[in-house]
Order: structure tokens, then sequence, then C-alpha cells
């Protein structure tokens, strides 16, 4: 099982290049950065995670921006999105950016996403909450079209265009993997359906369970659950909690990063580097 880090990059933290370095050095394998476009003032969608929303959601770099910066100081460290908020962006925007990272890095880009919870924001885009995930799914169909074919089209009730070039292709074949954020049995069938792994929040994993409910999942739908990875966000960073992830088959642990300095974030980088 591989260990890597997600991180709320801001212009406060330590810097996300220096981080990729960092995590390169000690052996860690990736690096995941989150997504908020903006969070509107008013705050009518409550924070998932209970109390106040924390500061570091309102200050976040672009994604694709900050992974480029880290692809530049590393070889082997996996770059993800942990996770990209599909439903508010253009796809054939996102396509380009998922591909440019892809290329640029030499195919360590790996696509995390999710529906988002702040209705608010969505709004914002012009995206309805209560659609988010069927908007989601054509999104995702939509730009694996964009990677994979030379001419590709697409006609949904939420994305719609005709043939086009659109290039680079990424280095992955047949693009980079597609991980679903989530723990519901909603989730689990729009990962086999259309991703190429289950993205589950550590606190609400169980491994024994979980990987049960994927499988079972998987073979209802007819699809080989060997074809899908667990990657599990935010477990505990302990070795005995790890070495249960790992027995039950789980491919990534992704352990939490503080937006704080870097004489914070290094110590704990140590420490994580003792886990792996």
């Amino acid at each position: 099982m591989d260990i890597g880090v997600f991180f709320f990059a801001t212009e406060y933290s330590i810097r996300v290049d220096e981080l990729a370095a960092a995590l390169e050095e000690r052996g860690l394998e990736s690096l995941f950065l989150c997504e908020h476009t903006h969070i509107p003032t008013n705050r009518a969608s409550p924070f998932p995670g209970g109390g106040e929303l924390p500061r570091e959601y309102a200050h976040t770099y672009d994604p694709f921006v900050a992974l480029s910066f880290a692809a530049g100081v590393t070889t082997r460290l996996k770059l993800g999105t942990g996770i990209c908020l599909v439903p508010q962006r253009d796809p054939i925007v996102t396509a380009k950016s998922v591909a440019s990272v892809d290329r640029l890095s030499n195919g360590r880009f790996v696509f995390g996403i999710g529906g988002g919870w702040n209705a608010e924001e969505m709004k914002n885009h012009g995206a309805d909450y209560k659609t988010r995930f069927k908007s989601m799914g054509e999104r995702v169909l939509a730009m694996k079209a964009l990677w994979t074919e030379d001419e590709p089209a697409f006609h949904g009730d939420f994305v719609n265009f005709d043939p086009v070039w659109c290039h680079p292709k990424p280095v992955q074949d047949p693009h980079p993997p597609i991980l679903l954020g989530g723990e519901s049995d909603h989730t689990l069938r729009r990962v086999v359906e259309y991703c190429d792994g289950w993205f589950p929040r550590g606190p609400r994993f169980d491994a024994k369970t979980d990987m049960l409910r994927l499988h079972t999942t998987a073979e209802a739908a007819g699809r080989d659950p060997e074809e899908l990875s667990v990657h599990v966000f935010r477990p505990e960073p302990e070795k005995g909690a790890l070495d249960r992830l790992r027995a039950a088959g789980v491919a990534r642990a992704i352990l939490g990063v503080p937006s704080e300095p870097r004489d914070s974030v290094l110590p704990l980088l140590d420490r994580y580097a003792e886990l792996s």
C-alpha cells in the first residue's frame, strides 16, 4: 500500500513545490490537492465536518496550476486532485488541464473527483445541487471522449458539443485513473459505472465491510472488482490502522497535511515517512 498526503495549498502555507520535493525525498508516494474555487459568504450550506468552516477552504490555489509546480520539481511523485469539483467545471477546459498536467509530468496524474457539498458555490458556477451527480457523470464521459478519440463529440443534458480536435492527449492509456469520493451505495454504483477507483473518507470507511460492498456492487454490474482500486482519504495516521488497510487490499492511504508553514509541516512528513 502506498502512502501519500492531501493538502489545501494556500498562500500562507508551505509552498507546494517545496512540499512536493520534500515528499519525494522522504519516499512518500503522492500529493493530492484539494479544490474550492471560492466560498460564498452567506454560508447557508453547513460544513460537512461540523463546526466552523476551516479558513483554508476559501484560500486554495487552483489545483492544476499548483500541481504543475509540484511536477516541475519531482520525477516520481504521483500528483492528484483530492478532489476536483467536476460539476462546477467546464468539461472541455478540465479535460485540457488533466491532459496537460499528465503529459507535462510524464504520466503521473491521478484524477480524484467528487460532486461537492456547497450549494451556493455550485450556483455561482451555474451548477444545480440537485442534479450535480448526473452532471458529473456526463462530464466524466465527455472528458473520456476528449482524451481518447481523434474527433470526439458529446450530446447530453448538461454537455453538448459537435466533433472537435482536442489535444494534448494524456500520457496514461487510456487516461489518468479516475477516483470518485463518497461512501454511499449511489457512490459505489457510480464508481463501477465510469471510474477506476474509489476514494472513501477514512473516518467513514470500514475495511472489512466496505471492500465487500465495492466487490458486490461491481459483480452485480458485471464488472471485475480487480479493476477497481481503493484509496482511503484521511485514515488514522497510525501503524496499526494502516496495517489493517493494507491487509484489506487498500491501494493507497492519503494522510492530511495542515495548511501551515514549513516548520510545522516538515517534521510531520518525517513521521509519515516512518509509516510507509
